[in-house]
C-alpha cells in the first residue's frame, strides 16, 4: 500500500494556512482604500472584522462537512471561496463598491477562511499522533507569518499595479496555491502508525497514550472541559487583540518610544506571535498541553500586571514579545489539546465549534479595550482588568485538569475491568 508523506501532508497544510493567513496584512489595503474611495478607515476595517467572523461561522458550521468529505474536498472548497473572494474584491474595487467588497472578501473570503483553517489541522492531528503539537504548530505557524510575508508585497503592487490588479493577481496565485495543496491531502489509513512507533510500543520501549476519549462534536459540546476549552481560548485571544492595539500608544506613552520605533516593535510582534505558533505548540509534546495552558496564563497574569509600570523601552518590548508568543502559542497548541481531550473522530468539527471563540474575541477584544481605556483613564487601570482575566483563565486551566483526572480514572477502571474478564 503506498501511503503518503505526512511531512508533505504538513507543507500542504503550510501552503493553505500561509495563503488564508494573508488576511492579517489587510491594514495594507486600509490607506490606499481611503484614499482611493474617500471610505472611512471604520468602514475599510469593517471588510477585516466580517471576515474573522465569516471565519468563525463557517468553522463551525461546515466542521462537520471537513469530517463527512475529508480533506482534499474542503480544501478544494476553501480555495474556490477564498479565490473567488479575492478576485471578486477586484471587481468590488474597480467599481468602487463598499458593499460588494463586504460580500467579496468579508463573507466569501471569510467562509474561505474558516473551512481553509480547520481542514488541513485536523488531518495532521491524525497523522502526527506522536508530535501533534509540532505538526499543528507547523501550519498555525504559517497563519501567523503569512502577514509579514504578504505585506510587504500587497504594497509593491498597489503601488505599481493598483488596488483591484492587487486583488486579482493574488487571489489567482492564493487559489492555486490553496487548489494544489488540497489535492495532496488525505487521511491515514486505518491503523496506521508512524515507521517505528508500533515497534517500540510492541517492545514496551514506549508506552502508547491513548486519548481520554473519542467524541464526536455533538457529544463533545454536552462536556464541561469543551467550555473549559473555549473560555481559555477566548480569553487568551481577547486579551491578545487587546494588547495589540494598544502596545503602539501605550510604548510611546509609558517607555517613551518614538511613534516609529513603537511601529517597528509593533511589526516585530508578529515575528514573535508566528514563533510563538511553533515554539510553544512543540514545547507541549513534551510537558503537556494542561501545562502548556497554565503557563501561558501565569506568565500573562504577571505580564499584564507589571506592563503599565515599565518605563525602559528594551524590558517593555521584551516583556510585549513575551505576550504575543503566548497568544501566538494559543492558537497552535488547541488543535492537539482536543485531540487528547476528544480524540480524532470528529477532530475538525470540534475544532470548528471552538473557534468561535475567535470570531467572538474578534467582535469583543477591541470594544472592549477602547471601553476599559475610557473608563479606567489609565492603563493601569486596563492592564490591571486584562491580568484578572488571565486569573480566571489560569484557575480554568486548573479546572480542566479535574475533569481530565477523573476522566483518566474512569477509563483506567474501564481497562482494568476488561483485562479481568
Amino acid at each position: 500500500m503506498n501511503v503518503k508523506n505526512r511531512w508533505l501532508i504538513a507543507a500542504s497544510a503550510v501552503g493553505i494556512h500561509i495563503s488564508i493567513g494573508s488576511v492579517y496584512a489587510w491594514s495594507v489595503y486600509s490607506k490606499p482604500l481611503q484614499k482611493e474611495f474617500g471610505w472611512n478607515p471604520s468602514d475599510v476595517s469593517l471588510t477585516f472584522s466580517i471576515a474573522i467572523f465569516f471565519l468563525g461561522l463557517s468553522a463551525a458550521f461546515l466542521g462537520h462537512f471537513v469530517e463527512k468529505h475529508g480533506p482534499r474536498k474542503s480544501g478544494t472548497l476553501s480555495s474556490i471561496f477564498f479565490g473567488v473572494g479575492m478576485i471578486g474584491a477586484g471587481v468590488a474595487t474597480q467599481f468602487g463598491n463598499l458593499y460588494l467588497l463586504y460580500l467579496c472578501y468579508g463573507v466569501l473570503g471569510g467562509i474561505g477562511l474558516g473551512v481553509g483553517y480547520i481542514t488541513p489541522v485536523s488531518t495532521l492531528v491524525k497523522w502526527f499522533p506522536d508530535r501533534r503539537g509540532l505538526a499543528t504548530g507547523m501550519a498555525i505557524m504559517g497563519f501567523g507569518f503569512a502577514s509579514l510575508i504578504a505585506g510587504p508585497i500587497i504594497q509593491k503592487l498597489i503601488s505599481n499595479v493598483g488596488i483591484p490588479n492587487t486583488f486579482y493577481i493574488l487571489g489567482s496565485i492564493y487559489f492555486i496555491v490553496m487548489f494544489s495543496s488540497a489535492q495532496y491531502l488525505a487521511p491515514p489509513p486505518k491503523d496506521w502508525a508512524p515507521e517505528g512507533i508500533k515497534e517500540k510500543v510492541e517492545s514496551g520501549a514506549k508506552e502508547k497514550v491513548a486519548d481520554l476519549s473519542q467524541l464526536t462534536a455533538n457529544e463533545a459540546i454536552k462536556t464541561k472541559r469543551f467550555y473549559y476549552l473555549w473560555l481559555m481560548l477566548f480569553i487568551n485571544i481577547t486579551c491578545g487583540i487587546a494588547i495589540l492595539s494598544e502596545a503602539s500608544p501605550m510604548a510611546q506613552e509609558i517607555a517613551g518610544m518614538t511613534a516609529v520605533q513603537a511601529a517597528a516593535m509593533v511589526g516585530l510582534a508578529g515575528l514573535f506571535n508566528g514563533g510563538g505558533r511553533i515554539a510553544w505548540a512543540s514545547f507541549s509534546d513534551y510537558i503537556g498541553r494542561p501545562n502548556t495552558y497554565t503557563a501561558f496564563f501565569a506568565i500573562q497574569m504577571v505580564a499584564f500586571f507589571l506592563l503599565p509600570s515599565i518605563q525602559s523601552a528594551l524590558l517593555f518590548q521584551v516583556v510585549i514579545f513575551i505576550i504575543m508568543t503566548c497568544y501566538g502559542g494559543g492558537f497552535a497548541s488547541i488543535p492537539a489539546y482536543i485531540g487528547d481531550l476528544f480524540g480524532t473522530k470528529q477532530l475538525g468539527a470540534i475544532h470548528g465549534y471552538i473557534l468561535t471563540a475567535w470570531s467572538a474575541a474578534g467582535l469583543v477584544g477591541p470594544i472592549f479595550a477602547t471601553w476599559v481605556r475610557e473608563t479606567t483613564g489609565s492603563y493601569i487601570g486596563s492592564m490591571s482588568i486584562f491580568a484578572g482575566m488571565f486569573v480566571v483563565a489560569f484557575a480554568i486551566s486548573l479546572l480542566i485538569r479535574l475533569d481530565i483526572k477523573r476522566l483518566r480514572h474512569e477509563n483506567s477502571k474501564i481497562k482494568a475491568t476488561t483485562q479481568t474478564v
